[in-house]
């Protein structure tokens, strides 16, 4: 009889053990890795890009332009409501060869923004650069990451002298291009430094913030693309700015907003992109930091890779002069995916006959903007703009 008992209830455990070993198999089922869905591939696969330059049915270039450009633009809906500009000057200071003007003007009915201006000495017209800042992870300071701030308090120069140190080899881009001769404009994007969070800086929010924004109807990194192009259309309004000589050059998000904005406005006539350009097969992999969320919200036109990839946006920039540089070291963004962008848009300049107006360079360094390559940038300016 005892042994019966114990039997049964060795074979009664046995059971139990069996039945969580079947429920633990059921907890382990799982549809998402790295926050990415396992059917990522296929998803990939399925983008077959029918707007681009090639793809597209329609043959004549300009055509082609104009309706991707539309494309581009449906994507981006709704731009926020146009606005005088109002510019106002609400400090100055005097630098070696130029003047920083301080100033407010409103980028849309939306907001009245600050920014920094920077007038070289000397009669006008002058050829201007839009500067468009980094993302960096780091939004204490947006506009002040381009140009040397004044007027604030010490901590905001020392973080923009850090930024500057860590990202721009120790030197200020809009001071850099303005002893050179050039307007400069620095605008903050919106959630960077005057146009940040009231409660104060926190990385998370921003996914927040995007998402919010959509849940209205809007995309943050649309907006951030409208208030480019508008900004654009500030310095060609302002009287000391030659309107047929405007560029835009930009590092990491920076880049990202000047290839697009290249591709969005004739008001902008060249553009130089430092450190972010790449396929999304190449950028939408298990390991790639594009992948994290987030930060990408900033960078998201929504629907638009049902059309173009990166390169093909950028193609609608064609002919214009433009300058891409990527470092050989950079982890953020895939040689080989760097190297089938460069092809694509080359293959698109030269169906144009203007392969000598693309440039596209490889540094062996990691994401980084050097003295080099800002001399490098300079160049092209005086090439194309001067």
């Amino acid at each position: 009889m005892k042994k019966t008992v114990i039997c049964l209830l060795l074979f009664g455990i046995g059971l139990t053990v069996s039945a969580q070993e079947k429920a633990e198999t059921v907890s382990m089922r799982y549809e998402t890795q790295n926050d990415m869905p396992l059917f990522y591939q296929k998803l990939k696969e399925s983008l077959t890009y029918p707007m681009a330059w090639g793809n597209s049915s329609i043959r004549n270039f300009e055509k082609w332009r104009e309706g991707a450009r539309k494309v581009l633009f449906d994507c981006m809906q709704p731009a926020p409501p146009v606005a005088a500009f109002d510019k106002e000057v609400i400090d100055t200071e005097r630098r070696n060869g130029y003047t920083a003007e301080k100033i407010l003007f409103n980028v849309s009915e939306y907001s009245r923004v600050p920014a920094y201006l920077l007038i070289p000495d000397g009669k006008g017209p002058f050829p201007a650069v839009l500067l468009l800042h980094d993302h960096g992870a780091h939004f204490s300071i947006g506009k002040e990451k381009m140009v040397r701030p004044f007027g604030v308090e010490a901590s905001v120069t020392a973080d923009a002298d850090d930024w500057a140190e860590r990202c721009y080899d120790k030197q200020y881009v809009g001071d850099y291009l303005a002893s050179h001769g050039y307007v400069v404009l620095a605008v903050d994007a919106l959630f960077w430094g005057e146009r940040g969070r009231k409660e104060g800086v926190r990385y998370d929010s921003q996914q927040a913030l995007a998402a919010n924004m959509l849940q209205m109807g809007m995309s943050w990194g649309a907006l951030i693309v409208w208030d480019d192009i508008r900004s654009a259309e500030f310095l060609a309004a302002l009287p000391m700015v030659n309107k047929d000589r405007i560029g835009t050059m930009g590092f990491s998000m920076g880049a990202h907003r000047a290839w697009m904005i290249s591709a969005a406005t004739d008001v902008v006539k060249a553009g130089a992109a430092v450190c972010w350009m790449n396929t999304t097969d190449s950028l939408m992999t298990l390991t790639n930091n594009q992948n994290k969320g987030g930060s990408a919200y900033s960078m998201i036109i929504p629907g638009i890779r049902n059309w173009m990839d990166y390169p093909h946006v950028a193609s609608i920039a064609c002919p214009k002069p433009m300058l891409f540089i990527n470092g050989l070291r950079d982890k953020l963004f895939p040689v080989k995916g760097v190297e089938s962008a460069f092809s694509t848009m080359q293959d698109v300049w030269k169906n144009q006959s203007v392969e000598h107006l693309l440039s596209t360079k490889f540094y062996d360094l990691p994401h980084f903007c050097s003295k080099e390559i800002q001399a490098d940038v300079l160049e092209f300016f005086n090439k194309n703009l001067k």
